[in-house]
């Protein structure tokens, strides 16, 4: 059974961000809060048996790859291979933040986490919690929202359905999510952003920012 801590996004104490470290670095499985909903993921590694393992608590297809968590906005240039004037403008605007941006996956990126058309999604979330576990564990975090597949995301520590606290092996319990709605989605591989799903964002933000409509 998985165990619980309480923790704050804003200011994370050390023992909760060297315990999280830990988890993920020997291969476990994270349920952790973000500023839009709480996440389970696994650190982004080559060949990490907690990859699988979140398909299997998510019941989620495999077809489907993980968005990637990362610490700062100039690990888009990374882990993206391509990163077009418009992507640029809107991580400079919203990250850290409720963004996912699309982008092509750099040779940083490995195969197993990359969709089939060999793009990345990332996203540098307003977590200062989030962050530093990524920045100190040295890898981005492999997420995906963390609920039952189907079901509505969980926004806060208590929602989080009791199946997946009991599966996953350590849950961060920061209360409420700030923002309580999950990211929008922007597809950045072609001349124009593509709004693959609008959450926290709304397209006209987006396109604003992205080409001055």
């Amino acid at each position: 059974m998985g165990s619980v801590l309480q923790v704050s996004q804003t200011n994370p104490s050390r023992d909760a961000i060297n315990e999280a470290v830990a988890t993920l670095a020997f291969g476990g499985v994270l349920v952790m809060p973000t500023d839009s909903v709480y996440g389970i993921g696994c650190a982004a590694t080559e060949g990490n048996p907690a990859h699988e393992r979140i398909f299997d608590i998510k019941r989620r297809e495999r077809s489907q790859t993980l968005p990637w968590l990362v610490a700062d906005a100039s690990d888009l240039h990374t882990y993206a291979a391509h990163v077009p004037e418009y992507a640029v403008k809107l991580a400079i605007r919203f990250w850290p933040g409720a963004l996912t941006l699309v982008v092509p996956a750099s040779n940083a990126v490995p195969p197993e986490y990359r969709a089939a058309d060999g793009t990345v999604a990332l996203r540098c979330p307003d977590s200062n919690l989030v962050r530093e576990i990524a920045r100190k564990l040295g890898s981005p975090l492999a997420t995906t929202s963390a609920n039952t597949h189907g079901e509505a995301a969980a926004t806060s520590g208590s929602g989080i359905e009791a199946r997946i606290v009991r599966e996953a092996d350590l849950t961060l319990d920061a209360g409420p999510a700030p923002v309580g709605v999950a990211s929008t989605i922007v597809g950045c591989a072609g001349d124009r952003p593509q709004i693959f799903r609008e959450g926290a964002l709304s397209t006209g933000q987006i396109m604003r920012v992205a080409l001055g409509e």
